[in-house]
């Protein structure tokens, strides 16, 4: 008997062993250009890290033949990636140098052993700049004084904007890098001038966009107003208190803006999608309409179900334009859908919340892109 449930253990563990090795996905790179240095260190930033160009825990190691791997666990979905040599200007290119579509790899519940091949890197050719004539970089050192550094800020007029006297209402996004240009972004642009030129061509109406661009190693930082054990953050009340205090009123002042709460918006993805969140609930008097896209939410939950709770307030007029795809994360579409409920607790009209949750929605710009005119008709639909 004892012979027995010795062997009963056994084959439960070697099964349970079994499963964990068939839920590994190996990925590797077969092939990279050649003036790759010998002792490049490559990365692949992805959908499931918020595209950190340099995190640890994605770093692929090079084996005895020469090719770098890097195992990853099975999860759900479709996960979209890139590699790089540790950040965005040395990400890789398609044959031409230029900016590359994401990879897309979907998980299958198998043993996967995933092969890729590096074209280029992109510092070798310069990318195509893409933006329309009415995009501008309204300064490259626009100071941020909460926190004692700068940015580039990026502004779009509508097409009307030298030959009116319109006042228009303004969205202010978050990752100007990957808002209007190819040029500068490190996943693909979300086309946002185009689509505007488009609405503004078609009737709609139009709006000023600014575009703040994040700060690089300092984007989790500055993302979130609560510190994450791994990833660090906590500068998200000073960057909120600038776009409050300090970039809204130099745009009011210089632009032919409509500046109530109810004709500006706030929009953001990913972590760009958390802190527009908190900033719209921080100051609700300045913030009256919020997209956001795949929130990171998960990367302080606890504090942000506890401030949206205990201190949200005066969001009776606020609009919440809510993204996400179904299958991004465990968390993502439910972190959302917990949210809610105390955001109507709260006195926000339940019409004044959109959800729209897509089974093919990836945590990507290309699905950001994708979204972004729905979520304007929505939120500017008065």
């Amino acid at each position: 008997m004892r012979i027995l449930k010795h062997i009963k253990f056994y084959l439960v563990f070697f099964a349970g062993l079994v499963t964990h090795l068939q839920s590994q996905v190996l990925i590797t790179i077969t092939s990279v250009p050649k003036e790759t240095p010998a002792d490049a260190r490559i990365f692949m930033p992805n959908s499931l890290n918020n595209w950190i160009p340099d995190d640890p825990d994605f770093e692929l190691k090079k084996d005895s033949a020469g090719n770098y791997i890097l195992q990853i666990p099975e999860n759900k979905g479709t996960l979209e990636y890139k590699f790089t040599q540790g950040n965005w200007e040395t990400a890789e290119g398609d044959h031409n140098g230029n900016n590359s579509d994401n990879r897309k790899l979907t998980f299958s519940k198998n043993a996967q052993n995933v092969e890729n091949k590096i074209l280029s890197w992109e510092r070798t050719a310069a990318k195509k700049n893409t933006a329309t004539d009415n995009v501008k970089v309204l300064s490259e050192n626009f100071s941020i004084p909460q926190l004692k550094t700068s940015r580039r800020i990026w502004i779009y007029l509508p097409p009307d904007y030298a030959t009116s006297t319109k006042k228009y209402p303004v969205i202010y996004m978050q990752d100007a890098q990957n808002l209007f240009n190819d040029a500068t972004s490190f996943s693909g642009e979300w086309k946002v001038d185009k689509t505007l030129n488009q609405f503004f061509t078609e009737g709609n109406r139009a709006a000023i966009v600014v575009g703040i661009e994040n700060g690089g190693a300092e984007r989790l930082n500055e993302y979130s107003a609560w510190n994450n054990a791994k990833y660090a953050g906590g500068k998200g009340d000073a960057y909120t208190e600038f776009l409050a205090k300090t970039l809204k009123p130099y745009i009011d002042k210089n632009y032919r803006t409509l500046p109530q709460a109810k004709n500006t918006a706030l929009i953001g993805s990913s972590m760009g999608g958390l802190i527009s969140f908190y900033a719209g609930l921080k100051y609700p008097e300045k913030f009256g309409k919020l997209g956001i896209f795949s929130p990171s939410f998960w990367f302080a939950f606890k504090d942000l179900n506890l401030f949206v709770s205990k201190s949200a307030k005066n969001l009776k007029n606020t609009q919440f334009y809510f993204l996400a795809g179904v299958k991004e994360s465990e968390e993502m579409v439910s972190d959302i859908e917990k949210v809610i409920p105390v955001l109507i607790k709260k006195g926000v009209p339940p019409e004044h919340i959109k959800t729209k949750f897509d089974e093919d929605g990836t945590h990507s710009e290309s699905y950001w892109s994708r979204e972004f005119g729905a979520a304007y008709l929505w939120l500017f639909k008065n």
